[in-house]
């Protein structure tokens, strides 16, 4: 494949991937802490803590969850390379 193509098709993922993450945070926190029936025109400060403490804890845990998988990549790559090396292949 094209590089060009690949790094294309790469940030392409990469929006879906935070697009998606960006609409189930959405909905996982408006279902936390909005009620189903609104009795305000705005938010009352309860449900904007809560809102901001919900997302901050999304975007960490999604932050750690992304550390964690390059971690382990990084180490399947260099497995893989150990594993070529000692086989001869490259």
């Amino acid at each position: 494949m094209d590089p060009l193509r690949a790094q294309q098709l790469a940030a392409e993922l990469e929006v879906d991937m935070m697009a998606d993450m960006y609409n189930r945070m959405t909905q996982a926190c408006h279902r936390k802490c909005v009620p189903p029936h609104y009795k305000d025109a705005e938010l009352s400060k309860g449900e904007s803590i809560c809102l901001d403490r919900c997302v901050a804890k999304y975007l960490e845990v999604h932050e750690r969850m992304g550390k964690k998988l390059t971690e382990l990549s990084l180490q399947d790559e260099e497995l893989l390379k150990r594993m070529q090396q000692g086989t001869g292949t490259a």
